[in-house]
């Protein structure tokens, strides 16, 4: 982690952050422990799908809390990456005046910024990759209960490859922020926000990019019946005979009723528009493309600038 094994401006960046480096294997065994901890005492005890004995088990709390907090630090864990890429990595360097230091080492401005694109995307990927196998141990035990499920925002981003590309597109972002900005506060504040809304705009998108599927129910049902147990709704409403779909307060509002539906709106069931389970692995690829290609764009912007910087 030292870089010993790296050559040129590639053993400087490392040699420059390694403590910064050495401490990402170090949160990662103490979480690592802390998780089997936890497991070991929360027990084996069925959850129940969130019911049962399971709940009256302070290990099993202890592991719940835990589990929700390591979701939401992952969250923020592209951000954390971005601002350390584009604060101390880059425009410190610039602010300072460092960086042209490697240049009077028969370094080239590329190559000074690909030593830090490339130390920075190699200790971003393998310590995100490591960070959702350990949440992953401990999701095992609460998975498909309140808040832990596979499509809740946190636990969908800590146990998959989403995170690693988040990550990776915080090191993009903060090397082309860091440039620009050339001040170490001000470049890690911008390209947290920035990453930050990234990963607000592509949630709240990620459930368009595959299409529902559809279950119905009879009037008397519930609209829940009308898909599986694990499945994520997105919409529900009343389906009349010719497939259409209908507000759920159709009925309600005229009649308060929502058993009862008057002839003339010809409702006979109940739909539900979900995506199920089977749709986890295709969302996580898809949008995890979709983040290293605006990641590609922003690198490449960075590359460009870096061009034509002159010491």
């Amino acid at each position: 982690m030292s870089g010993l094994t790296l050559k040129g401006p590639y053993w400087v960046a490392a040699r420059q952050h390694r403590r910064a480096l050495w401490a990402v294997p170090a949160v990662v065994a103490a979480a690592l422990v802390a998780v089997i901890a936890l497991r070991i005492g929360a027990g084996d005890t069925d959850t129940g799908g969130g019911a049962g004995v399971a709940w009256t088990n302070d290990g099993y709390l202890l592991l719940r809390i835990c589990m929700e907090k390591a979701a939401t630090g992952l969250l923020f864990l592209p951000l954390l990456v971005g601002a350390f890429v584009a604060g101390p990595m880059t425009a410190r360097e610039l602010e300072s005046g460092t960086w042209r230091i490697a240049l009077t080492q028969s370094s080239t401005p590329k190559a000074w910024l690909g030593s830090k694109v490339g130390v920075a995307a190699i200790v971003s990927l393998l310590g995100s990759a490591a960070f959702v196998a350990v949440y992953r141990i401990g999701w095992a035990r609460v998975t498909g209960t309140y808040r832990f499920h596979w499509a809740d925002r946190g636990t969908y981003e800590a146990t998959g490859p989403v995170l690693a590309a988040y990550c990776l597109l915080g090191v993009a972002l903060g090397v082309l922020i860091g440039q620009l900005v050339r001040r170490t506060l001000a470049a890690m504040a911008l390209t947290g926000i920035l990453t930050g809304l990234v990963m607000l705009a592509l949630g709240a998108l990620r459930w368009s990019i595959l299409p529902v599927e559809t279950g119905t129910v009879p009037l008397s049902g519930h609209a829940s019946q009308a898909m599986p147990y694990s499945a994520l709704m997105i919409d529900t409403g009343l389906v009349t005979s010719r497939g259409e779909h209908l507000p759920e307060y159709v009925c309600s509002e005229r009649f308060q009723d929502t058993v009862n539906c008057p002839a003339g709106i010809d409702v006979t069931g109940r739909y539900a528009e979900f995506h199920p389970v089977s749709h986890y692995w295709p969302t996580q690829l898809v949008e995890s493309s979709l983040v290293l290609v605006l990641a590609g764009v922003a690198l490449f912007a960075a590359l460009r600038l870096v061009a034509a910087r002159r010491a």
